[in-house]
Parts: structure tokens; C-alpha cells; sequence
């Protein structure tokens, strides 16, 4: 057993089930990450380049949308240079470093959700302290929040994984996922703080998400009796609640998928559920808020017209 530390490959052998349509799914991937890449990416430059738009609810979603880039940057390339290789394996280190990623943008997705809806909670419930409340240090300080914690909660995870010695170099995704690497650990007992561990980060975000369904509460009771707060809850909400709906669905079916799921369902449906948090919040989140926020459509309108002209 001395050597069973000594891995420094795994196989990815999710692709097995890929390898006679590796063509079509090449060229639907990459329409799918430029697309991701398109309409992230407009909506940043947007923001940034339109001083209207330097409030504290654009300021969230355009790191809404930057963490959607770096979740996904994390997958796709990879996961495009795998499809054209003839075997698909990850070094060790970039294994880990792929978890890490993975992760740790799921958890800055929750979070950021988490600020997202406090915010709209000042702005409907509490509207005189709106601006004392968001100031602009309080905004740089929650999204410093939403990036770092979920980071240094994930990389703890991912640290006590790589002190495990492993008996098998075989993952069975189409990448790296921290719980997976530590099922392919030699001794059982050795991963008990890895599941504490993990069960403890399962739980702060369990907190998150029942924030954010206090915070909801309490804005609908708000609301219902001001047709004022109405609108602004139809306006500025709907779009968050979209999100948080698109996300919470996928992130849930990958979590019950990768410790409850049984090995009799389809690779094929295996392999969507797994990559569905991947793929359905970075498109639709900048599509529903471009569509649905005013101020980016008029923008983003104005834009298009102009260019026509």
C-alpha cells in the first residue's frame, strides 16, 4: 500500500459514453461557451461603462456575471480539449485545482444570491436607508465576502482531500469533483473529517438558502399592500427569484446525483445533471436580467439601434 499515494493522473471516464458523438457535442460546447462568454461579458461591460449603472443591484449582478465567466472557464476548455483527445485524463494537481473551481463558484453563486436578496430587502422594505445601508465600502466588502468565504470553505475541503492516499485513478465524470476523489480513498476511516468537513459546508450554504427564503417572505408581506413596492418586486425581483430557482434546481440534482444517485440511471443523464449548473445559470441568468431590468434594456436596446442606424 506504500504506492498507493503515488497517483498523479486520473482518467475522467464520463467521455466513455461520448466517444460516437464527440464531433456534434465538440461544436454544440463551443456555440454554448461563446455564448456564455457573449452575453456574460456584455452585460460586465455594460455596467461598468455606464455610470447610471453604478449601483449597489447592477454592482451585485455584474459579479453575479463574472463569477458565471470563472465557474465556466474552469469546465469548458478542459472539457472542449477533452472531447479532441484520444484519452482523457488531469494531472493530479489540476484535478484538485478543477474541484476547487467548480465549487467554489457554485458557493459564490449561493452567496452572491444571499447579498442580492438582502439588498432588494433594504430597497423595498427599508427604502430611506437604502443608500447609508449599501454604501459603497458595505457593497465592496459583501462581494469581497461572497468570493473569499466560499473560496477558503472549498479549498479547506480540497486540502483535506489531497492528504488522502487513493487506491484507484479513475474519476467517473467529466471532471474533477472533490466528493468523487474522496470515495477513491484506500482507507474508509480516513475520510471522516473530510465528511464532517463537507457536511458542515453543506449546512452553511443550507443557511444561506433559507435566508434568502426569509428575505423573500418578508418582502412578499411587504408588498402586498403597496401597489409601489409591487412593481419594484416585479421589476427587480422576479429576475432574482428566476435565478435562484435555476440555480438551487441544478446544484440540488448534482448534490443528490454525486452522494445518493444510483449507478443504474444513463451515463448520458448522469452526465447532464452534472454539468447542468454549468450550463443553464450562465445563460439564462444574463438573459433574464438584461430582459427584464429597464435600465440594461433601454441600454442594451439603445445600443443595438444605434448600430443598425
Amino acid at each position: 500500500m506504500d504506492n498507493v499515494s503515488l497517483i498523479t493522473m486520473f482518467v475522467l471516464s464520463g467521455f466513455n459514453e461520448t466517444e460516437n458523438y464527440q464531433a456534434y457535442i465538440f461544436a454544440l460546447t463551443l456555440l454554448c461557451y461563446c455564448f456564455i462568454v457573449l452575453v456574460n461579458v456584455s452585460l460586465i461591460v455594460t455596467v461598468i461603462l455606464d455610470k447610471n449603472l453604478h449601483e449597489p443591484m447592477y454592482i451585485l449582478l455584474c459579479t453575479f456575471c463574472m463569477n458565471g465567466l470563472y465557474g465556466t472557464t474552469g469546465f469548458y476548455p478542459k472539457f472542449l480539449w477533452d472531447l479532441l483527445s484520444p484519452v482523457q485524463v488531469i494531472s493530479y494537481s489540476g484535478c484538485l485545482i478543477q474541484a476547487l473551481v467548480m465549487y467554489s463558484f457554485a458557493c459564490s453563486d449561493l452567496s452572491i444570491l444571499a447579498v442580492m436578496a438582502y439588498d432588494r430587502y433594504v430597497a423595498i422594505c427599508r427604502p430611506l436607508q437604502y443608500n447609508s445601508i449599501m454604501s459603497k465600502q458595505r457593497v465592496v466588502l459583501l462581494v469581497c465576502f461572497s468570493w473569499l468565504t466560499p473560496f477558503c470553505i472549498i479549498g479547506t475541503n480540497i486540502i483535506l482531500t489531497s492528504r488522502l492516499k487513493l487506491c484507484s485513478p479513475h474519476i467517473t465524470r467529466l471532471f474533477c469533483v472533490n466528493w468523487i476523489i474522496v470515495k477513491l480513498a484506500c482507507f474508509p476511516a480516513d475520510t471522516l473529517v473530510n465528511n464532517i468537513v463537507a457536511y458542515i459546508t453543506i449546512l452553511i450554504y443550507v443557511f444561506h438558502g433559507l435566508f434568502i427564503v426569509w428575505s423573500y417572505m418578508y418582502l412578499i408581506k411587504t408588498c402586498v399592500h403597496s401597489k409601489e413596492n409591487r412593481a419594484k418586486f416585479m421589476q427587480t425581483c422576479v429576475p432574482h427569484l428566476i435565478s435562484l430557482i435555476t440555480f438551487l434546481v441544478a446544484i440540488l440534482l448534482d448534490i443528490m446525483n454525486i452522494r445518493y444517485g444510483s449507478k443504474d440511471l444513463p451515463r448520458t443523464f448522469q452526465n447532464f445533471i452534472a454539468i447542468e449548473f454549468l450550463l443553464i445559470p450562465p445563460i439564462v441568468n444574463p438573459l433574464i436580467y438584461g430582459f427584464k431590468l429597464t435600465k440594461i434594456r433601454k441600454i442594451v436596446i439603445g445600443a443595438i439601434t444605434f448600430k443598425v442606424k
